[in-house]
């Protein structure tokens, strides 16, 4: 039950300078400091779940407008203190935590209560390469081939789409070489070299035909923008 980890984190709340009381106005806890002094208090609003939900998320997420720090405790059931069961283990739960800005806890059996995230501000740090990569294949990917969701067909990438006019332009000519394809395809002498999908078959020095799996790609993929 979730009252079991109830009086775990209210010592750990306590042992950062709060007074916890139990349901309160809906919450499973709220605490405020225990030394007052002039200004507004600080509300800590405390959501207590056996596993990690979507339902303790939209909780903290309703919580977020009459509190200043939000903490979702969860039970860890794991033996290791160092790694949590379920979804706890996962660092993707972590990360959306920090996101929303609360706090993530994991409250063993015997009521160690461990830290996984604290809440407050946080932006993670950039990826210049991932945006790269992103800007990169939008901006060179023709039209609109992928419909966005589907998983069981291969995706039609910038890179595929150059492949398939480099085997369209082999289809027609029989043989090409890659100089003869770079107007139409910028990166024809690196897709003939590496073949990443057998779709050509090197006939002579510079020269190019197509394989029988080439030949079924232009039958899959005819022409596709």
């Amino acid at each position: 039950m979730e009252t079991a980890l109830y009086l775990p984190v209210q010592r750990f709340l306590e042992a950062r300078g709060f007074r916890v009381k139990g349901e309160i106005c809906g919450c499973d806890l709220v605490a405020l400091p225990a030394e007052q002094d002039n200004s507004p208090p600080i509300i800590v609003i405390g959501e207590l779940k056996q596993r990690f939900t979507l339902e303790l998320l939209l909780q903290g997420v309703d919580r977020m407008a009459a509190g200043d720090e939000i903490w979702l405790a969860v039970r860890n059931s794991s033996k290791s203190r160092k790694r949590a069961d379920g979804r706890l283990n996962d660092a993707r739960v972590r990360k959306l935590c920090r996101l929303l800005g609360f706090g993530l806890l994991a409250v063993s059996a015997r009521g160690r209560v461990d830290i996984l995230a604290e809440p407050g501000p946080y932006r993670p740090r950039g990826n210049p390469r991932r945006r790269s990569r992103l800007l990169r294949e939008h901006s060179r990917r023709q039209g609109d081939p992928a419909v966005g969701g589907g998983t069981r067909q291969p995706i039609m990438t910038a890179y595929r789409q150059q492949a398939l006019t480099v085997a369209q332009a082999i289809l027609e000519a029989t043989q090409v070489k890659p100089r003869e394809l770079k107007a139409m395809a910028p990166d024809a002498p690196k897709i003939l070299l590496h073949n990443v999908y057998g779709w050509f078959a090197r006939v002579e020095r510079g020269v190019y035909g197509l394989t029988e799996a080439g030949r079924e790609a232009v039958k899959v993929w005819p022409k596709r923008s």
